[in-house]
């Protein structure tokens, strides 16, 4: 498992968490049971107020499997996956 984390933007013109149908949907892909189901742990997730942007940080056996769990978001824009390490890896090692 590696260490991903995970932003998306949506425009406000089209944001999900105002449709009654994709909202409680989307809110159950990013909970902890909806990433297991791909076999991807997530450690947190959150919303910038007002800015139509979310962060996860999880682990995923590899940068696909995640591309495939974001899916449904990168229907309503943009997702963006970045390899990460954990603060204690980084020191370890000694370099970012």
């Amino acid at each position: 498992m590696a260490l991903y984390i995970v932003k998306h933007q949506h425009p406000a013109e089209t944001c999900p968490a105002g449709d009654p149908q994709i909202a409680p949907m989307l809110a159950q892909h990013v909970s902890k049971a909806g990433g297991q189901r791909f076999g991807i742990e997530i450690h947190g997730e959150g919303v910038i107020n007002g800015g139509h942007t979310l962060y996860l940080i999880l682990d995923a056996p590899d940068e696909q499997r995640v591309k495939e769990y974001m899916a449904p978001f990168s229907q309503m824009g943009s997702v963006e996956v970045l390899p990460a390490s954990s603060c204690e890896q980084v020191v370890a090692r000694a370099a970012c």
